[in-house]
This record gives C-alpha cells, sequence and structure tokens, in this order.
C-alpha cells in the first residue's frame, strides 16, 4: 500500500469548535465599533521581511498559494520526505497497553541516516501507541493518520529527568533538573510534526495528582519541547492531557504551530496552551485552546537567569486563537520575561469563560523588557478581567534574584476591543521605581460592568481614544486627536 504522505501545501485548518456562536457577538461589535482601516493600522515592524502578508509556502512541488491571512509562509517550502515508513515495522503495538518506547526510538535512530538524503517520515496509524519520551530528528516528519492516538506513559520513570533550562536555572516547579518532554527535540533543523488530526495524548492525570498533592519531585513534563531548532511545523493534530504546558519552543526560530486543537480539563494545573519561549520568528494561528492555565504565553527566562542568558523573544503573531481558561488568561506575556520581548501582534482572538483576556506580567526581579506589542481585533463574553497588567506575585527561583531589576514596559497598543458580561474594569498594575510608558487604548468597549467599576492603574502611563467606561487619569488624553500614533 502507498505509503501517507503529507500535502505540505494543504495543510488545513482544522478547528474542532465551531464559531457560529460567537456570530452574534461579532455583530454586535461591528455595531458598536467603527473600524478605520487607514495607514495608522498597518503593522508597526516588519516581520519576516513583510508587512500584514506572505505567500504560504509550506509546500513541495507547487507554486506557493497567496494567503494575506497567513504567516505560516516564513518556513519556505519543505521537500517531500524520500523515505517513509511506519512505527509498526519496528515492532510498534497500537492496543493501548504495550509500551511502544523501544520503537519510537528504534525508528528514530534509522530515520537519522536519512536526514541527508532528502529526509524521513515516520507513519503512526489508526490505533493507541502506548509510549515514553522519545526524541526527534532533524529533517523528519511524524505523521499521524486518521485515528492514531499517542498516549504518554504512565510510568515516571519513561520521562527521564534532564538539566534545567539555563534560562530557568532550575526546574520550574522544583528546585533541580526536570522531567523531559513526552516528544522532545535539541538542535534540529526542519522538523514536522503533523498529521490527519490524529491526537497526542500526555494523560497527564498522575502528574496534576502529584503536584497537587504535593508530592512532585521534580518539575512535570511537557507534552512536546524543541529546543535550539530552526524551522518547525506543528499542525494539524489534537494535543491533549499535558502534564505541564503542551507546546513549549524554546531558544528556536521560525517556528509554525497552525490548524491545532489543544485540550486539558479547566481545573488541570498549569496546562498552557502555547508557549513560545526566547524565541524568534514564531507563527500560531488557527488554534482551539482550552486550558487550566494562560492558552498563548509569551517569555523570555526567569530572573537572574534569564537576565544572564539575554535570548529574548521577539517577532511573535499569534491570530485566530479561540477558547477557555477560568483560572487565566486568553493571552499572557509574561511573568517570565527577563530576557526580553518584543515585536509580538496579537490579533483576532475570541475569548470565553476566562479569568482574565489581555494579561502582561511582571515583578521586581524579573528586569527584562517588553516592547512594540500590538493587540487588535479582540473579542470577549464573561470574561471576569478583560485587560490586566499584573505584578508582585513574589515568584522568583530562588534568593539570588535581584530586587533592583525592574523590569521596562514601553508601546502596548491595545484597540479594537469588545468585551461583554466582564465583571471588572482594566487593572493596569505597574512597579513602582519603573517604567510602564506608552501604553495606547483605542476603540475598547467593556459591557456589562457595574456602574460603579472603575479602571485601576498605578504607575501607568499612556493615552485612550474611544474607550468606554472612561479610563483612569493616568492615560491623560482621552479623546486627543493625537493619541495612539
Amino acid at each position: 500500500m502507498e505509503p501517507v504522505r503529507p500535502n505540505y501545501g494543504a495543510i488545513m485548518v482544522h478547528l474542532k469548535k465551531p464559531y457560529w456562536v460567537f456570530l452574534i457577538l461579532l455583530f454586535t461589535f461591528v455595531a458598536v465599533l467603527t473600524f478605520q482601516l487607514s495607514t495608522k493600522d498597518i503593522l508597526p515592524f516588519q516581520f519576516f521581511g513583510v508587512t500584514g502578508s506572505r505567500k504560504t509556502s509550506v509546500t513541495s512541488g507547487s507554486d506557493p498559494v497567496p494567503d494575506p491571512g497567513s504567516c505560516a509562509g516564513l518556513l519556505g517550502e519543505f521537500p517531500e520526505r524520500k523515505h517513509v515508513m511506519s512505527i509498526k515495522e519496528f515492532g510498534g503495538v497500537g492496543d493501548g497497553k504495550t509500551s511502544n518506547t523501544a520503537a519510537f526510538w528504534k525508528a528514530i535512530v534509522h530515520m537519522q541516516r536519512f536526514s541527508n538524503k532528502g529526509g524521513g517520515q515516520l507513519n503512526v496509524p489508526k490505533g493507541k501507541w502506548l509510549t515514553g519520551s522519545f526524541n526527534l530528528t532533524s529533517n523528519f516528519t511524524l505523521f499521524l493518520e486518521d485515528g492514531a492516538v499517542i498516549l504518554g506513559s504512565q510510568d515516571p520513570k519513561e520521562w527521564p529527568v534532564v538539566e534545567p533550562l539555563p534560562s530557568y536555572g532550575r526546574g520550574r516547579e522544583r528546585l533541580g533538573g526536570r522531567h523531559i518532554s513526552l516528544i522532545h527535540g535539541d538542535g534540529l533543523t526542519n522538523v514536522v510534526i503533523t498529521g490527519q488530526n490524529g491526537t497526542i495524548d500526555g494523560q497527564g492525570g498522575m502528574w496534576w495528582d502529584l503536584w497537587q498533592n504535593r508530592r512532585l519531585t521534580h518539575t512535570r513534563g511537557h507534552l512536546v519541547e524543541l529546543m535550539n531548532s530552526h524551522n518547525i511545523l506543528i499542525s494539524n493534530l489534537t494535543f491533549q492531557n499535558s502534564p505541564f504546558w503542551t507546546i513549549h519552543p524554546i531558544y528556536c526560530s521560525n517556528v509554525v504551530i497552525k490548524g491545532m486543537t489543544i485540550l486539558a480539563p479547566l481545573n488541570a494545573p498549569n496546562t498552557d496552551g502555547i508557549d513560545p519561549d526566547s524565541s524568534t520568528n514564531v507563527c500560531i494561528e488557527d488554534c482551539y485552546i482550552e486550558s487550566g492555565d494562560d492558552l498563548v504565553a509569551v517569555k523570555s527566562g526567569w530572573d537572574q537567569y534569564g537576565i544572564r542568558v539575554a535570548r529574548p523573544s521577539s517577532n511573535i503573531i499569534v491570530r485566530r486563537i479561540s477558547g477557555t481558561t477560568p483560572t487565566c488568561s486568553g493571552v499572557g506575556i509574561g511573568s517570565e520575561m527577563s530576557g526580553g520581548i518584543s515585536n509580538v501582534i496579537i490579533e483576532d482572538m475570541n475569548i470565553w469563560n476566562s479569568a482574565a483576556g489581555v494579561r502582561i506580567k511582571t515583578d521586581k526581579g524579573r528586569g527584562g523588557y517588553i516592547a512594540n506589542i500590538t493587540i487588535k481585533n479582540i473579542t470577549m463574553e464573561r470574561v471576569k478581567i478583560p485587560i490586566m497588567f499584573s505584578r508582585g506575585a513574589n515568584d522568583h527561583p530562588d534568593y539570588g534574584w535581584d530586587p533592583k531589576a525592574i523590569p521596562k514596559i514601553k508601546g502596548i497598543f491595545i484597540s479594537n476591543i469588545m468585551s461583554l458580561n466582564s465583571t471588572k474594569a482594566p487593572i493596569l498594575a505597574g512597579i513602582k521605581g519603573g517604567s510602564f510608558e506608552g501604553l495606547c487604548f483605542k476603540n475598547v468597549t467593556l459591557l456589562g460592568l457595574a456602574p460603579t467599576a472603575a479602571w485601576h492603574c498605578e504607575f501607568v502611563s499612556g493615552c485612550t481614544n474611544a474607550v468606554f467606561p472612561l479610563p483612569c487619569p493616568q492615560l491623560q488624553n482621552n479623546g486627543s486627536s493625537a493619541c495612539c500614533i
């Protein structure tokens, strides 16, 4: 039988939750706001050498198709893999009970020999494939066929403990090392994780129980983590029940995460959806996420370790993300931002039944900077706090953090926001002695608040235009024609 090969030119956006429930909200949004499309709306920085649009060329053997609504074209062309094999050929058994850890390792070692010979592709057919952690290789595609489910092992020993990340200095939850991710890679180039809507299930319940019962010895592993890697595509799959953060590219460049469904129980601790960390040129689009933490969080290292490593996150686009998180935010910047975060565009998001909509998180000791952030065209429903700048979590890796390391925040552009049935007005909490300036709020409408609800602002400065309810005095230029240019 002809082996299954992905058509990279036609990797489809397959969101498993319908958008029709937001049509009423969308019509309300249009009725309240009149969007002014002018030169003021041009992206504030050039992303991958273009502004506004890019041809999609995650393809092979055909001309790229113009898609002005996608940033996925940054990856260029992926050649068709010349060597395609099935996990069954390496002794894999898809019964949901037999361990396939050895089969996956054997398959990856075999595929390494084709890295410079057109690349290799490992197909995972229909079935339930139980496995511990395994590493990927360069010029490689992991392809999950329709009905394929990769299950994370319930034996913690099959998630080995590895060294902490340099920009964190220790495990994020516990001192010392951390459990490796279920699917891992370090120093790779041209890696694809995709398929026909297959599933990778971390079976994280065991890990959540360990955390909640204070019996966790080392920091939980991610579902997928790629480090120091270039040209990464993750698309058209369902990732669910991650022990910790679900997708974590760190120290990476040219990363596309597209058409994903990411699921976790809404009370599952720290199950962030997608967390680009100290990475550049990242495109996240067309995903549906339900989680017990931030849907998307941009990070860049933790306190003195992040300052020392100095690997920023920059040139990041997050667009067309929908989802819910009752404990955290639809999109977060930080709080681990000590290496710096800049040139981020977040647009066209739908967020509902969540604790916060847009959140920028900092603290004393973080240092670093957050600059040139554009957040626009966001609709929210039943989001408690639609816009939030928070501080003071007292969350530090050890006693070596520097209380004089104050983050600098400048150039935050927030526009075209519609929130229905929120319970609190925005909270903008800067840090005394810090620099939180150049904040712009334009066309922001928050409906359903109590008449007494008021913005709360400390140690921030900026301006507003067409904002309801009226903002705090620190945002002085309400209605000024010079605001937000």
